[in-house]
């Protein structure tokens, strides 16, 4: 049977294979905070994304993908700077410990 696997008994068992997307986002990550218009950007994968901002301050994130299929995103700075936020179709939108709101991208 084409298109078909055999079990032990010989009974055809029609089969797909499923691919899950998984990966997590990688490439250069740019952003800029709306108000002030600082930007920080720097090279990384989801798991370990460093940046760097215009005062030469180093964040250390990372990505997680949640339930929905959107990506989470947190930043850390030495300092103890957090922001933090979340991925859509058309950016990622953070949020600093103030509130301040940070938007960017992947490319």
């Amino acid at each position: 049977m084409s298109g078909c696997a055999t079990t032990p008994d010989n009974a055809g068992v029609i089969y797909k294979r499923n691919r899950v997307y998984s990966r997590l986002p990688s490439g250069f990550f740019s952003f800029e905070q709306e108000t002030t218009k600082a930007r920080m950007n720097g090279f990384g994968s989801g798991e370990c994304i460093p940046l760097k901002d215009e005062n030469g301050e180093t964040w250390r994130g990372s990505a997680e993908k949640s339930a929905d299929g959107t990506f989470r995103y947190t930043f850390r700075s030495a300092a103890g700077k957090v922001l933090s936020g979340l991925a859509d179709g058309h950016g990622i939108t953070l949020r600093d410990e103030k509130g301040k709101t940070w938007r960017g991208f992947i490319d």
